[in-house]
This record gives structure tokens, C-alpha cells and sequence, in this order.
């Protein structure tokens, strides 16, 4: 590290004693290379976080991954309001919480009757005999569309 050092000192010098030619061409080469390196990084960076979103979406949709919603919600809850308190500077008073308490009820309300409105939608589709054939679904519209972006990049990297 202390030879790196050296070696760049040794190369740039006092950057001010140069002339303006030099410092320009020593400014670009240098904001080219970190904004180069930066693209790379950040696409890598991007295609590692979408690429894992993916698989643990598809994992959830194959149902290897069971995701307790309550417990989620209630967590992060709780880590809200922390939050809340220490930027606000007092704690929640008692309409806070009667908001969050029937917040979470009716989202669970809300669960339990779409969880109904799926096991109607199974048999019907059963009933009528249409459960045969591909169907597209969100995950479908979402790969193809991760895919063409893909595509979209490399062509125009």
C-alpha cells in the first residue's frame, strides 16, 4: 500500500505546478476512470440485488421459502415506532397505537378473505374444466420483462 502511494505521488506530483493541458488531461482521465469503475461496480451491484430478489421470489412462488407475514409486519412495526419516537422525541401516546393495533387487524381481515377468494377461484377454474394449459401469472410478466431488460443493457453496454 505505502508503494501505491508513493507511486502516485511520484506520477501526479504537485498537480497545481502543472499546466492547465496536464491538470485537464490528468481531471478527465481520472473522472473517466472512477466513473467507469463506478458503472461497473453499480451494474454489478444491481444484477446481484435483482438477480437474488428474483431467486427468492421464485423460491416463494415453488413454496420453499414460507414468509409469516404477522410476524414480519409486527417486527417491523415495532422497529417504526422506535424510530418514530427517537425522531419525534416523545413516545406514541394511546391513538398511535389503537391506529396500529386495528391496522394490523384489518390487514389480517383482509388476508384471511382473499385466502377465501383464491380457494373459490381454484374451483371454479376446476369446476369449469380450465385448470389444463399454461396460464401467465405475475411472476411470468416479471421475468420476461427482467429478461428484455437484460437484453436491453447488454446491447447498449
Amino acid at each position: 500500500m505505502d508503494g501505491a502511494n508513493k507511486f502516485i505521488k511520484r506520477l501526479l506530483g504537485d498537480i497545481s505546478s502543472r499546466s492547465a493541458y496536464s491538470q485537464l488531461f490528468i481531471g478527465v482521465t481520472s473522472g473517466w476512470a472512477t466513473g467507469y469503475t463506478t458503472m461497473k461496480f453499480g451494474k454489478f451491484a444491481a444484477f446481484a440485488i435483482g438477480g437474488s430478489i428474483i431467486l427468492i421470489e421464485i423460491a416463494h412462488q415453488e413454496g420453499f421459502i414460507k414468509i409469516d407475514w404477522p410476524k414480519l409486519t409486527k417486527s417491523v412495526d415495532k422497529i417504526a415506532e422506535k424510530v418514530e419516537s427517537s425522531i419525534a422525541g416523545n413516545d406514541a401516546n394511546w391513538m398511535d397505537k389503537t391506529e396500529n393495533f386495528l391496522d394490523r387487524k384489518l390487514d389480517k381481515a383482509e388476508n384471511h378473505l382473499k385466502g377465501r377468494a383464491t380457494k373459490v377461484r381454484k374451483w371454479y377454474a376446476k369446476y369449469i374444466g380450465d385448470e389444463e394449459g399454461p396460464k401467465i401469472n405475475d411472476l411470468h410478466i416479471f421475468l420476461t420483462a427482467f429478461l428484455g431488460g437484460i437484453a436491453l443493457g447488454v446491447a447498449t453496454g
